[in-house]
């Protein structure tokens, strides 16, 4: 098995960053086209002031994540063949985390947009509870907690771009 140089490494972490980041764009794009269109729906003239609210931090939370998950992009292309790969990768990982961080919140406020037209509010808010926790527990606790699993059989496919690479 060949041994892979430090620019073939960060060359692998920014195109798995890139697979990652198209997932989550998907994601956020269809949430924020629907929360766009949402206000010119029939029904919406019907919601609260505190939906609307809601629906405010929804939207907006959509359109950070949007622009931090997409950032990478116009990042790379303002760096293109400047040889700053590693820069690159370490920013794109902080924008993809930061744009998971606010589609989280877009998730949730969408949920709690959306049962609290249709439900109870207090339903509303224990659905929107489990909702985050649910996501938390798939996007924060898991993940965390995987990093000491296994600690013998690391793979190097999972490198964090912030650790230095001493190869």
């Amino acid at each position: 098995m060949s041994k892979e140089t430090e620019k073939q490494r960060w060359q692998r972490n920014f195109a798995d960053l890139l697979q990652e980041l198209r997932v989550a764009q998907t994601g956020v794009q269809i949430l924020f086209a629907f929360l766009l269109t949402l206000p010119f729906s029939n029904g919406f003239t019907r919601t609260s002031e505190f939906q609307k609210d809601v629906y405010i931090v929804a939207l907006l939370s959509a359109a950070a994540a949007t622009a931090m998950i997409i950032s990478p992009v116009a990042f790379h292309r303002a760096l293109f063949r400047q040889g700053r790969k590693p820069e690159l990768v370490r920013f794109a990982h902080r924008m993809a985390s930061g744009g998971l961080a606010f589609m989280l919140v877009a998730m949730v406020s969408a949920v709690l947009l959306i049962t609290d037209f249709v439900l109870d509010r207090g339903i509303a808010f224990v659905l929107t509870a489990l909702t985050a926790l649910w996501f938390l527990a798939f996007w924060v606790v898991l993940p965390i907690s995987r990093r000491s699993w296994g600690d013998d059989d690391i793979d190097d496919d999972d490198d964090d771009p912030q650790e230095p690479i001493t190869d």
